[in-house]
């Protein structure tokens, strides 16, 4: 069944609320600033829902419960991944990703 790869969607846009606000956010501000808490706020929503929806698919009996406990470990694998890119090449240093 194809219903889990509707989570790719949420692969792909997981990081770009964060870096869109890397990108306008200056960061020698030590104050919170409005555009990344709500940067953090919608990468939260969407990780959050990634979680959620096959947990849906679950229970409405779309998909197996094994698929939903595979499904889930993946979102963790991939995830984690993410957050390490971002924690490695997230500073402004001289080894960082913006400056590609």
């Amino acid at each position: 069944k194809y219903w889990p790869l509707f989570l790719l969607f949420f692969y792909v846009l997981s990081p770009i609320p964060y870096c869109i606000s890397r990108r306008v956010v200056d960061d020698t501000d030590s104050a919170s600033n409005a555009c990344k808490e709500l940067a953090i706020f919608l990468t939260t929503g969407i990780v959050i829902s990634a979680f959620g929806l096959p947990i849906i698919f679950a229970r409405a009996e779309v998909i197996a419960w094994g698929a939903c406990a595979l499904v889930l470990t993946g979102n963790v694998v991939i995830f984690g991944t993410i957050l390490g890119f971002f924690l490695v090449f997230g500073s402004n240093d001289d080894f960082s990703w913006q400056q590609w």
